[in-house]
Formats: structure tokens, sequence, C-alpha cells
């Protein structure tokens, strides 16, 4: 495959895992307890507080909004290079914070060493999928 549709394929996997997170929006807070204690054995219990349930719920929306954005951006890949660079940056170091907070907030290893450098790797893969495309293209006029 080229380096075009695998970036197009890319965004669009990242994209529709993304936009499952609009599910959560809606996740009764009971629920949320039970996958933070029971699912994924974190410490202390669960702060079932209005502001906990704020955050989660409009964070998932944020995901849900950023999923159905990539899957737009996935229809131009050319058209829409300058926003998939800034997003691939920003995935850069995003995924860099995500390791700093999770190592912060003292999160299990397979959580904090699955999630950040999965970020940072998307990032830097689609930004070197559009160096090789922008490659290919000059090979090709010339």
């Amino acid at each position: 495959m080229n380096p075009e549709r695998i970036l197009k394929l890319i965004l669009r996997i990242n994209g529709v895992v993304m936009a499952t997170a609009v599910f959560a929006v809606f996740l009764p807070a009971d629920w949320m307890a039970t996958i933070h204690d029971k699912w994924l054995g974190l410490e202390p219990e669960f702060p079932n507080q209005p502001i906990v349930i704020y955050l989660a719920r409009s964070l998932s929306a944020f995901y849900a909004m950023m999923g159905i954005l990539y899957l737009i951006l996935a229809r131009d890949v050319r058209v829409y290079a300058p926003v998939i660079s800034f997003m691939a940056w920003a995935s850069l170091c995003f995924g860099a914070a995500t390791i700093i907070i999770d190592l912060q907030l003292d999160f299990p290893a397979w959580w904090t060493w699955g999630e950040g450098p999965y970020i940072c790797a998307y990032g830097a893969a689609v930004l070197w999928l559009q160096a090789k495309m922008k490659s290919d293209e000059h090979a090709e006029n010339n």
C-alpha cells in the first residue's frame, strides 16, 4: 500500500476508536465506579463527586469530537495536511505529557506504558507517512 492509503487508514481507525468515547458521556456514575474499582483495579476508591463525573464525561465528549475530526481529515489527507501535521505534533506532546501525568499519579505500569507511548507512536507514524508522501511526490515530479 502507498503511504497516502496507510495514512487514511490510520486516521480512520484512530477516528473510529476515539469516536466510541461518546458512549462514556452517558455512562452512569456507578458504572464508572465499577470500571475504576473492579475492572481497572485503580486505588483509591472512585471519587463519586460532581467534578469527577463532569471531567470524565466532558473528556469523553472531547475524545469523541476529536475522533470525528480525524474521520473528516482522512477524507482528503492532502488538502488537510497542515491540520493533520498539527494534530500529529500535538499527539507527540500530549503523549509525552500523558506519560508524565500517569507517572505522577502512580498509575499502573500497564496503563502508563500502554497509553502515552501509543499516542506518541501514532503522532510519529502520521508525520512519517506525511514525509513519505512528500518524498514520493517529489520523486514523481523529477
